[in-house]
This record gives C-alpha cells, structure tokens and sequence, in this order.
C-alpha cells in the first residue's frame, strides 16, 4: 500500500472516525449528548421527557455509574446529567465540564422532571429517540447506528433535521474496505504525523484511566487483583492495566478514555497490552504507534460485520486486536498476526455481551490473554486449524464466520439476555 492507493486515505479516514475521546460509559453517555441536544433545542428545562430505546441501549445503560451525577447509575441518571449540567457541544465529553458545585442539579432535575422509559420497536440495534416537553412546548430528537449520529429533530411539530427519509443516513466510511493484509501494510508504511495526534492522545487517556483504576477502589478492582495474585509478568501486566482501565470506567471515574468501535472498553483493552508490551521490550515510540494502528484497526475490522452492538462481547475483539498488534510489535509478521487472530477467535467467540457493568473488567482480561496465547501458539509452531469449529482456513473467512455467528445467531441470545437482566 501506499499513500497514492485510495484505501491509504480510506484507512486513516476510519482511524480518525473512531479514535474519538469519551468521558464514561459510551451508551448513558450518547444518551446523556441526545439529551443536551435536545435541551438546547429546546430552549428550557422539560417537565416532562419520553425516552424510547432499544434492547442494546438498555442492556448497556443499566448498570453503570454515570460520571458526575454523585454516583447514580442507569438511564434516567444518563438522561438527567445530560439535561441538567450537559454541554452538547462536547458530544461524547457532554458531561466532562460540570462543576461539583453543580452535580446536585442531576438528582434534583430527576425529582422534578416526569420520565417515562420504553423499549423500542425499531429493528435497529443502537436507537435512542428522546421527547422533551416544556408546556406546549416539545422536542423529539433521535440518534441511531452510531453513538452521535443525530437523524431527526422535531420542534413543536416542525421537523428541523430529517436524515431518515429513504433509510438513516450514515456518515461513516465503509468499513469494509478493511482486511488484514492491508492493515499490516498500512501500518507499516502510514505517515505517523497523519495519525500521531489520535495516537497520542489514546495513550495518555488509556493510560491515565487504567492507572487511576490501579489506584482507586473501583468496581471489583480486577487490575489490582491480577497484580496480587498473578505477580508482574508482562503478560499480566498487559491484562492488569486493561482491566483497570475499566474498573476505572464502568464505576464512574471521571477521566475520559479514546474509544474504539464505539466503546471505551474495547479502546482500553485494543490500546493499554500494547502499550505495556512496547514499554517492557523497550521498542521504539515509532514502533508502538505503528503497533498501535495494527491493533485498532484489527479490532474495527473484527467489529464490522458483528455490528457496534450485540450480544458478542467486545472484549473479545478488542482483546483479539490487542494481540494482534503485539505480534506484529514482537514478531513484525503479517503472519504471525493472521494466526493470533484465528487462534484467539477459536478460543472465546462464545463470550456474550450481558451489558456494560463493573465485571466487564473480568471479560477483558480473559479477553487480552486468550490472545495472547493464541500469539503463544503461532510462535511455538502450533495453532488452531480449519474445521476446527467456526474456524476456516483463511483468516479474513474466519472474521466472517465470526460476524455471522454474532450478527445472525446471536440474536436471541440477545434478547434472553435482556429478558433475564430485566427480570428483578
């Protein structure tokens, strides 16, 4: 590949797309922007809102601690934070400029304000679609597909913005376009100063996230449990800092994270083994950035026929994404990738997504040393065969066979969970 080939401008499209930094959970927090938004449509604070989403955005709302609400969780939180105190104009950081002085406004808007919470009928995966109402006053505001793509506004019956006329628009460039080969050679021919900053920028938030949840009390403190139990081996160290990282996250921490395929966990668990991996081996900056868009674009590539939402777990294919982009940091191969890919696929592509919550920490660390054992296997001449399951052959088919099952065969799974999680 080179810079004159139109996937080079297409590769650095998508990076640039998806590393985007976000402050909490990425659902209450696309809830919490919808919210804002509307408000600001609006023009006043509403009596009255109707909050109509699907199974997924439920699923992954419930259970997590909202950033600064003073430790509410759930979707009237994401709602309330969002009305009250959100800046909309900081889209995915909506909630990263309120002032302690003012988290009070979130519970006291919460007693004032009548909510009513309805699951979807759309068929759609990721829909959210809020109602405020000031009076006579109203505003209907919709997000679906991706966490900030707005599709219709609605203003005391007016409609200001409609995207959906024909089918949803989505803005986004085709992710189909990426496969492994190509990854690799992007990676090792992309001119960094095109990337660097996206780069950067998912180091130092990652990091910082995943240090904080070393040192806090967060969640069931996973990191901090590995580091206990397991000594300081790289291998559990590259688990520990991504499972830390969301410790941190899911229990509220009030530091933004770069996201990948539309999640923080999975720009944690993509991001943070490589990084601890480049540091311990001493390999070069330039060499961990490289690394850097192995693994995320892997993990995007994973995703893409899965969906952003589901009842796969992530974990798995940022975990996979993340071994992957060690096995090129260690062993500079595009073979040695493929391989960690279809290894780790055949171990853990039966992790289901039961929602975003504290324990997600446990799946991501499950996640970051499957895969790393699948890099074990290709470096001691072994590794998981076609036929072997739902692996194939080729690893671009095994990606595949991974999506379908996800994409297709989970979706009951998907909705039982949602029924079980439901059921208190």
């Amino acid at each position: 590949m080179t810079p004159n080939d139109t996937k080079y401008g297409l590769y650095l499209q998508i990076l640039k797309e998806e590393l985007i930094p976000a402050m909490g959970c990425t659902e209450p927090i696309a809830m919490a922007y919808a919210a804002a938004k509307a408000r600001s449509v609006l023009g006043a604070l509403p009596d009255k809102i109707d909050i109509v989403i699907s199974g997924n955005i439920i699923k992954n709302v419930k259970s997590v601690v909202v950033p600064n609400t003073g430790g509410l969780k759930g979707i009237a939180a994401a709602v309330a934070v969002g009305v009250a105190v959100g800046n909309a104009d900081k889209v995915l950081e909506v909630v990263a400029d309120v002032k302690e002085e003012e988290i009070h406004l979130v519970s006291e808007f919460m007693e004032k304000c009548e909510m009513t919470v309805m699951k979807s009928r759309s068929p759609k995966l990721l829909d959210i679609d809020l109602t405020l109402y000031k009076g006579s006053e109203s505003v209907r505001l919709r997000i679906t597909d991706f966490h900030t793509n707005i599709v219709y506004i609605e203003k005391n019956g007016e409609v200001l913005l409609n995207k959906a006329e024909g089918g949803d628009d989505v803005c986004e460039t085709d992710r189909s376009v990426l496969n492994v080969k190509e990854i690799v050679e992007f990676a090792e021919c992309v001119d960094l100063s095109l990337v660097s900053e996206l780069l950067e920028k998912q180091i130092e938030y990652n990091y910082a996230i995943s240090e904080e949840g070393m040192k806090g009390d967060y969640g069931a403190s996973i990191g901090k449990t590995l580091l206990a139990t397991r000594g300081e081996d790289i291998r559990v160290k590259a688990r520990a800092q991504a499972a830390a990282g969301s410790d941190a996250r899911m229990s509220g921490c009030e530091l933004p994270v770069v996201i990948v395929s539309g999640s923080g966990n999975q720009g944690i668990t993509a991001s943070l083994p490589v990084i601890v991996y480049a540091r311990e081996m001493g390999a070069s900056h330039e060499k961990l950035l490289r690394a850097l868009v192995v693994s995320n674009l892997i993990t995007i590539h994973q995703k893409t026929p899965i969906g952003r939402l589901s009842a796969f777990c992530g974990a798995v294919s940022a975990g996979c994404g993340a071994a992957a982009g060690v096995a090129w940091l260690v062993d500079g191969t595009c073979e040695a990738v493929s391989a960690t890919i279809v290894n780790t696929l055949g171990m853990i592509s039966g992790t289901v997504c039961d929602g975003a919550k504290p324990s997600c920490a446990t799946k991501i660390a499950s996640a970051v040393e499957a895969g790393l054992l699948g890099f074990d296997l290709y470096q001691n001449g072994h590794g998981l065969k076609g036929g072997d399951g739902i692996i194939k052959n080729d690893v671009e088919k095994t990606i595949q066979s991974v999506g379908q099952l996800a994409r297709e065969g989970m979706r009951q799974t998907d909705s039982e969970i949602l029924d079980i999680m439901l059921d208190d």
